[in-house]
């Protein structure tokens, strides 16, 4: 949180503190925790990400409870909620930073309408960040 306020994060747009805790349990407090309507929230280490990927995951919560955008390594860069009536134990029991993330966060939302996005590649080692860009 105290790194958020750093000049390298410089926008006009608001700085959220993430609050303690794992993974799972900042987004679900993002999530739960924001004004009425979709929130979707992204990962900071997506190259190919850009404004048409974000603009997709919010038209998707217009017909879908939930929108991911896969990770080439099985987890997401990606994920948003229409907040209504969601479930929050979405991100309970997911084992995170593995191949099973998203399978096991898409195992919490059985009965929910689930929209997926086109899958790009996240930066979790130097050989991630050195592979080219497809875009």
């Amino acid at each position: 949180d105290r790194e958020a306020r750093h000049s390298t994060w410089a926008t006009p747009a608001p700085v959220i503190p993430q609050g303690a805790g794992g993974l799972g349990p900042r987004m679900a407090r993002l999530l739960r925790e924001r004004p009425p309507g979709p929130v979707v929230v992204v990962g900071c280490d997506i190259p190919a990400l850009n404004a048409n990927h974000v603009a997709q995951a919010f038209r998707a919560l217009g017909r879908h409870d939930w929108v991911f955008g896969p990770a080439s390594d099985g987890g997401y860069w990606l994920v948003g909620a229409r907040r209504r009536r969601a479930p929050w134990r979405t991100f309970e029991a997911v084992r995170w930073s593995s191949r099973h993330a998203l399978a096991d966060s898409l195992a919490n939302l059985k009965g929910a309408r689930v929209a997926l996005l086109e899958a790009l590649h996240d930066v979790d080692t130097g050989e991630d960040l050195a592979r080219p860009k497809r875009r």
